[in-house]
């Protein structure tokens, strides 16, 4: 297999091979040319890194806050002849990856959010309800748990993080089931999670898990996705050229909105706030390309279920410089991290 327009041959070796979801258009709105550098920022499985490096003889930095998806490229990384570097790092300080490898600047920046299938399958990362394992859902290796959410949380803020996060309807019920089953003792498995929020949301014919949605919200907090996506938006704005692309693939409508947000609010022309005079509005600093969010066709969906909630939109860079912060303003109202573990139950 080859790029075409030129010989650059693909990366085979490496991790089994994993399509990423809408792919083929996310490497389209990337633009990849010869002698860029790109960054992956949730490498996961290497998909996304492998088919860029397949499009051009380019180079890639490949970020992922999950020290065993950083171990898994390992091949891929040999594969490749030089042309990829992997970084255990969150992506919100993708910045000052690219600057320790000498790039000030770079040509393209893709983010796939959410988790992936890999950790998913991993029963001890306690991501799903479909293995028993502990209530872990940590992304990386240290900080709180979700059973330590769990354990910890009042009933309100419970309440909040799961209808917010989760999009529940029967959020205070479940918290309230919580709080009454961790009297008793404390809840530390994904199988006790799941049993006590099925007890509250009963399963439908056709529908999802009783449980997915409450998964989904402490997933999201443990791992403070949504603050994450904010601070990785605005370093991508500080590192991409002037003509640098933008592409991000969204799973949850919180994530999108975000994104959303963000591109609409940097691209509006005469600057950021119709409360400014004209004269001193600041300059738009991207371009949308999407004006509607790219989703799968009939066949990915079937090939991948996984894809049917995906939404790809993207952006280029122009030459204006930065004239705001990180989108912290589209952010839910949520208690942190903080709040709840130091909080009285």
């Amino acid at each position: 297999m080859t790029a075409s327009g030129d010989s650059t041959p693909a990366v085979a070796g490496g991790l089994a091979r994993h399509i990423p979801v809408l792919g083929r258009p996310a490497l389209a709105y990337l633009a990849v040319r010869a002698g860029g550098v790109y960054i992956d920022a949730t490498f996961g499985a290497g998909g996304y890194s492998r088919e860029i490096l397949a499009a051009a003889d380019c180079s890639v930095i490949g970020i992922d806050r999950d020290q065993s998806a950083i171990a898994r490229g390992a091949d891929l990384v040999q594969a490749a002849g030089g042309r990829l570097v992997l970084v255990e790092e969150q992506f919100s300080n993708l910045q000052a990856v690219a600057k320790d490898r000498g790039h000030a600047a770079v040509d393209g920046i893709v983010f796939d959010l959410g988790v992936s299938s890999m950790q998913l399958d991993q029963a001890e990362r306690g991501f799903s309800f479909r293995h028993d394992g502990p209530l872990n859902m940590r992304m990386g290796g240290d900080g709180p748990t979700a059973a330590d959410v769990v354990a910890t949380a009042s009933e309100r803020d419970l309440a909040v993080i799961i209808a917010t996060l989760g999009e529940e309807r029967f959020a205070r019920p479940v918290a309230r089931a919580l709080v009454a089953a961790r009297r008793e003792a404390p809840i530390q498995t994904t199988r006790e999670l799941a049993e006590i929020v099925s007890r509250v949301v009963h399963a439908r014919p056709g529908a999802i898990h009783p449980a997915t949605r409450t998964f989904q919200a402490l997933r999201i907090f443990v791992n403070e996705e949504l603050a994450e996506l904010a601070a990785g938006l605005a370093a991508a704005e500080r590192v991409l050229k002037p003509g640098g692309r933008l592409v991000v693939v969204a799973f949850h409508s919180l994530e999108d909105r975000i994104v959303k947000s963000f591109l609409t609010e940097r691209s509006r022309r005469g600057g950021f706030s119709r409360h400014m005079p004209e004269a001193v509005q600041a300059a738009t600093t991207f371009q949308v390309l999407t004006k509607r969010p790219i989703v799968p066709d009939e066949a990915e969906m079937s090939a991948n279920p996984r894809a049917r909630s995906a939404k790809l939109r993207a952006a280029e860079r122009t030459d204006a410089p930065i004239a705001t912060g990180p989108a912290t303003d589209v952010l839910p109202r949520l208690p942190t991290l903080t709040d709840v573990l130091g909080r009285p139950r």
